[in-house]
């Protein structure tokens, strides 16, 4: 899977609100209403990562999740990780 430019990255990141491009990665956080909202948002995100193996890291900082996106094996942002912040945003519900 190619690389994306950053051109091409923050192109698609104008349909994808939320999310920037840092340090090489897609990172987007989320703050819940409670710290185990974000705990079933991570479960919910971790089953469909599973399933489409091709895991974000994410980081849990008592009511704030921060998820970042990036194909280790490419070396930089692809395809998987722009369609992964869309699904992202699809469990999460916004």
């Amino acid at each position: 899977m190619a690389v994306l430019t950053n051109e091409q990255v923050d192109a698609a990141l104008a349909d994808l609100p939320g999310w920037e491009r840092a340090a090489g990665a897609l990172h987007r956080s989320v703050k819940f209403p409670a710290f185990l909202d974000g705990i079933d948002a991570v479960r919910r995100v971790a089953e469909f990562a599973e399933q489409a193996d091709h895991h974000p890291d994410i980081d849990i900082r008592w009511r704030t999740v921060t998820f970042a996106l990036v194909t280790h094996s490419a070396g930089g942002i692809t395809e998987k990780d722009l369609a992964m912040a869309a699904d992202i945003d699809r469990i999460l519900g916004q």
